[in-house]
């Protein structure tokens, strides 16, 4: 294995190629990978709900919970059943053992529900089958406010729901704390009396039309045709002009016995915004999709939108977001960006104050490129970056550098003795082949057992030990194959760092020496984190700044 060494030294050029286009790949994967909070995991739990208008919570558990729970207990990996009985609603929870087949059991809850739903009594409507899936959550909240009719709201946002829903980001766009429209018949009862007409025969009336009705099929010699015969309704006034009886050679119509109005359906429920009623759009991404791309691509498509109203309605309707997932997802990958750079720049900073600059530099090389290296293959497996994928590489950074810096450090003593760069750093990473791969490999011995941890904790926290094992392994080629030719290449840069070094000991006195260079590197590792992250030392919750104590031994 340590020929492998020698192979990539006798390649040099081709070595850095391959640096290169790693890095570069990895830059790609970064920027492209999906970024989300919380991993996308699929918990075994099911929800059965059944709403009954108007029954009562102890009929509910009897006619409706019953019947369920009867016909569910025989599916199978069944680990625990809930049920709830309340006034007009019955549902129950149903939990199974983890590893089920979701599309099996979804396919035996329809099955038993169905054999369910034959017992329940006349009334109850359609039962539904939900189940928990963290990546159907709203992603962000479109509200709309303001003081116009509650009709021009709707419509605008249907059109809204239309356009969002027409993206390939997203799955839907639900709308909430709207009312559906209706026509509303309110029978006189002297006008019934005048045309000697009963409510029953209005409201057969209404319930045999709006329907589509077949009518057979006629052949003839060019072929076989469908007849229908139009019976719904296309307009108000359809309604309006439906017969109900006939007195004398005159058609009494709906619209004579009754007054229609077209209006909204009784209110159930409302959704509020800043203190104001508002027409809510939850816009669910499909899964794959970056949700914080996603979130800006529906900003900006509802500012193109919006641009295109008439003044007046721009100025009367107030469009506003909230539960904006991509804000928070955003903080905490900025955050834990900041966090891993910070680890980078403190490993840094000891590796130069113990080894020296070149040292320094090399680790400093060291670890964004076994970062980028992993998130290439996080890329190849279809893993999203979430907050324990960030977690493990804050994890992993104290881990990674340990095979760095003792190549580096044989390599520096080979030096010292006359040996040229290449040749040291060579020997070096020959040298210590064995010890790092053992020392990783007995790292990752103590995350695989996690890989095979049960339940959902187990699927929740899974990428933390494959995160580790990517980075560590990614370590393994740095250190073994990277690291050494670069180490050999920039031999001579290293040289001239030993000699502004010697040049700095006899021309500064060492207090001189103690107080700048700590205050040289702080204000370097400031500079960079500004520079990535604007809110890293000005930001909103930036309370205080540290000081960073003299090392000795630098210069």
């Amino acid at each position: 294995m340590t020929s492998l060494v020698d192979w990539a030294a006798e390649r040099a050029r081709m070595i850095l190629a391959m640096i290169a286009l790693s890095l570069t790949a990895g830059i790609f994967a970064y920027t492209t990978l999906p970024k989300e909070g919380e991993p996308d995991i699929e918990i075994p739990v099911l929800f059965v709900s059944v709403v009954f208008p108007g029954i009562s919570a102890a009929d509910s558990e009897a006619l409706l919970v019953r019947p369920i729970e009867t016909e569910l207990a025989d599916l199978d990996g069944l680990k625990r059943m809930t049920a709830t009985a309340a006034e007009n609603y019955a549902g129950v929870a149903i939990e199974f053992e983890f590893g089920w087949d979701k599309a099996k059991t979804m396919a035996d809850a329809r099955d038993a529900m169905n054999a369910a739903e034959a017992l329940f009594p006349e009334g109850a409507e359609k039962y539904s089958i939900n189940e928990i899936n963290f990546s159907e959550f709203p992603i962000i909240i479109v509200n709309l406010t303001g003081n116009v009719p509650e009709r021009t709201m709707t419509r605008i946002a249907e059109d809204l729901q239309e356009e969002i829903e027409g993206m390939d980001a997203v799955l839907e766009a639900v709308i909430a704390g709207n009312r559906k429209e209706m026509m509303e018949v309110v029978i006189d009862p002297l006008r019934l009396e005048a045309y000697n007409a009963t409510a029953g025969e209005l409201i057969s009336v209404v319930r045999n039309n709006n329907q589509l009705i077949a009518a057979g099929e006629v052949d003839t010699a060019q072929g076989s045709f469908s007849v229908k015969i139009p019976s719904s309704f296309d307009e108000p006034r359809d309604i309006y002009d439906l017969p109900v009886k006939t007195n004398g050679d005159r058609v009494i119509t709906l619209g004579d016995l009754a007054d229609i109005r077209l209006t909204f359906e009784d209110r159930v429920g409302t959704a509020r915004y800043n203190g104001e009623t508002t027409v809510a759009l939850q816009v669910v991404k499909r899964k794959g999709f970056n949700l914080i791309k996603t979130a800006a691509a529906i900003r900006a498509m509802i500012e193109e939108a919006e641009a295109t109203w008439p003044p007046e309605l721009r100025a009367a309707v107030d469009i506003g977001s909230s539960n904006d997932q991509s804000r928070v997802v955003a903080s905490m990958v900025s955050q834990l960006e900041g966090s891993v750079l910070t680890a980078i720049a403190l490993v840094m900073i000891v590796v130069l104050a113990s080894l020296g600059t070149r040292a320094a530099l090399l680790v400093g090389f060291a670890i964004p490129t076994s970062f980028l290296l992993c998130f290439v293959l996080l890329a190849v497996m279809g893993i999203t970056i979430s907050n324990i994928v960030m977690f493990g590489l804050i994890l992993a950074v104290g881990m990674l550098v340990d095979g760095a810096i003792v190549v580096v450090e044989y390599a520096d003593k080979r030096i010292t003795q006359g040996e040229g760069p290449m040749r040291a750093y060579v020997e070096a990473a020959k040298r210590m082949f064995w010890p790092v791969v053992s020392s990783t490999a007995t790292t990752l011995c103590a995350f695989l057992p996690m890989l095979f941890w049960p339940g959902v904790p187990g699927q929740f926290m899974g990428m933390l030990p494959v995160t580790l094992i990517f980075v560590l392994s990614a370590s393994l080629i740095v250190a073994l194959v990277y690291l050494p030719v670069v180490g050999g290449v920039t031999g001579r840069m290293g040289r001239g760092f030993d000699g502004a070094a010697v040049v700095l000991r006899a021309r500064l006195p060492w207090i001189l020496r103690a107080a700048l260079m700590p205050m040289c590197i702080y204000a370097m590792f400031l500079g960079a984190m500004q520079t990535v992250n604007p809110d890293y030392l000005f930001g909103l919750d930036a309370a205080s700044m540290g000081a960073m104590a003299a090392l000795p031994g630098v210069l």
